[in-house]
């Protein structure tokens, strides 16, 4: 299994760290965890990094997860997984998200074996 790199995208430092803790608890190998308060910050550090999943939350200041997602869309060539963590998991919220081609949508408080499941699935669909 090769290691990914990991950027998680949340305004709040403290969830950014519950999401590493949970991530660290899978056992997954990750090679770089990469972190961003917002929408504009993590687009820096998809234009510098390679990045194969991306954690973000959709309630942030200045550029949300929402606007962060549909800046993605727009762009070409290798994108990361998006999976969307969020206390927001309605069905037309939902229905939002698969529009904006997520990869899957996970409900705050985050359980580690549903993080380490979507990990593995993400980790085995890398090129060796």
């Amino acid at each position: 299994m090769k290691s990914m790199n990991v950027l998680i995208v949340d305004d709040s430092a403290v969830m950014r760290k519950m999401v590493l803790r949970a991530i660290r608890l899978t056992e997954v190998p990750i090679a770089e965890v990469y972190e961003a308060g917002n929408g504009l910050e993590a687009l820096s550090v998809l234009d510098t990094h390679e990045i194969h999943a991306l954690f973000t939350d959709i309630h942030m200041p200045g550029m949300n997860g929402v606007d962060l997602l549909l800046e993605l869309a727009t762009r070409t060539g290798p994108q990361p997984a998006r999976i969307v963590i969020s206390t927001d998991g309605s069905d037309p919220r939902r229905r939002e998200m698969e529009a904006l081609s997520v990869h899957c949508f996970l409900e705050k408080p985050l359980r580690p074996e549903v993080m380490r499941d979507v990990l593995y699935e993400l980790a085995n669909r890398l090129p060796r």
